[in-house]
């Protein structure tokens, strides 16, 4: 059994402006390694099975990282302790440390986590499970206000592996006990139950991807108002594999080049454009496949009822018809072979969440209530009087159907250019209204 030393350097890339990292400045990881058969570090964890070397990964206190270490109180902020096995797979149990810090109104708290992550020689299949317990933020906000921001029992689990196609397919799983925001000592926002559960699989031999994420809000409150809890279940079906390939490659090349362009980094609001403008520039190879996405559903509960909305939508290849369209349903019917929604909203349930909201404004209860019903009843009579929505059995529905041009809009057949029309909005191809000659 013996060890060796080395150390791993971080340096900017010489002539390189926009780098992170100053001329001169690095970052150094010490490495301290046990070899095989059996290392020393993985025989104090009672850890028998052979194995090439046993890696402890610290991180060094120099200039660019002192302000790491005065936070974790002169430790290194995180070690790492990694086990690679003679088959070439490594497994890391990453301990970060607890870290404090306060200057003025800003504090930062954090109570440290374990994570572990593992991966093969290749690195094609790779997995991550940790948690944290808790953090705490304090800061001041744009109007010069105390902002609190608290959370407990952070999870996380997943893994993946890369397909034949190139990109990563797998599971994870993501969920936080609670979150809380306070302004000025008055509690804002209190969320609790969260969950993200993100899954991806392959049919078809491997080249088509299907696709869920599902979220989950136990409980909002705002206020101390209970708003009721929340849920969405999202799928993506039929992706093309080579074409997710390509989109996630054009897209990645278009948003690196942006970090190129300092003018455009700079500004946030252009940068968030040209990232949006990129995505949709990309999207139509999305399409190859004939993707479908469904939301079932997407729900709000509270004490009176449940809102849901209910969404299948069926898509087609732009590119397979090359002539150039000459009428709004011609246009949508070459991305959309159907479209079927349904939304429902007890009118009792939503007159309990208007109540809430009336009391966050400062209503009392009767009062609340009172307006809340009346919010209600006017939006239901509007959206009737507008043949948007339906009323029956005291919940408001609304439903639409669309295919081949056509449109059912809560049970009436109808033109898309019709149903466009009932919003005021010209069809593709209109001609223009004729010049009124001048006299």
């Amino acid at each position: 059994m013996f060890n060796s030393q080395l150390q791993l350097v971080v340096k900017p890339i010489a002539g390189q402006a926009d780098s992170w990292l100053k001329p001169g400045q690095s970052i150094v990881l010490d490495e301290t390694v046990d070899h095989g058969p059996f290392p020393l570090a993985q025989l104090k964890s009672l850890n028998l099975v052979p194995a090439m070397a046993s890696v402890k990964t610290t991180l060094v206190n120099n200039d660019v990282t002192k302000p790491l270490f005065d936070i974790a109180k002169g430790e290194s902020p995180f070690v790492i302790n990694s086990r690679i096995s003679y088959s070439g797979d490594t497994r890391s149990d990453l301990s970060l440390k607890p870290l404090n810090y306060e200057k003025g109104d800003e504090k930062v708290a954090f109570s440290g986590g374990e994570f572990q992550f593992t991966a093969d020689k290749e690195g094609n299949a790779v997995s991550l499970t940790g948690n944290a317990q808790s953090g705490v933020v304090n800061a001041v906000n744009e109007y010069d206000q105390k902002v609190q921001m608290t959370f407990n029992n952070l999870k996380t689990e997943g893994s993946s592996s890369i397909a034949s196609f190139g990109e990563r397919i797998g599971d994870q799983k993501l969920s936080l006990e609670k979150l809380s925001i306070s302004v000025e000592g008055k509690e804002l926002a209190v969320l609790e139950g969260m969950g993200i559960d993100g899954k991806s699989d392959l049919v078809n031999d491997g080249k088509t991807v299907n696709s869920q994420l599902d979220y989950t809000l136990n409980s909002l409150k705002l206020q101390g108002q209970d708003m009721g809890s929340g849920k969405l279940t999202l799928k993506v079906a039929q992706i093309d594999g080579e074409a997710l390939h390509q989109f996630s490659q054009q897209y990645s090349a278009q948003t690196k080049a942006l970090m190129a362009q300092i003018d455009v980094v700079q500004n946030p609001e252009l940068y968030q454009q040209k990232v949006t403008e990129a995505f949709f520039n990309a999207l139509p190879i999305l399409m190859k496949g004939e993707p479908v996405i469904t939301i079932a559903p997407l729900s709000w509960k509270n004490a009176k009822g449940e809102t849901a909305f209910n969404l299948s939508l069926l898509l087609k290849d732009p590119t397979a018809n090359t002539e150039e369209p000459q009428t709004l349903a011609q246009e949508v019917d070459r991305s959309v072979k159907s479209l079927d929604a349904k939304l429902t909203i007890p009118v009792d349930m939503a007159t309990e969440f208007m109540t809430q909201i009336a009391k966050i404004e400062g209503y009392q209860q009767e009062q609340a209530a009172d307006l809340a019903k009346q919010q209600v009843n006017g939006l239901a009579a509007m959206g009737q009087m507008f043949r948007i929505t339906t009323m029956q059995d005291n919940v408001i529905g609304s439903s639409l159907q669309y295919a081949n041009g056509q449109v059912t809009l809560n049970g009436q057949k109808m033109t898309l250019d019709e149903f466009v029309g009932m919003f005021g909005m010209p069809s593709l191809g209109e001609p223009d209204a004729p010049a009124i000659p001048q006299q």
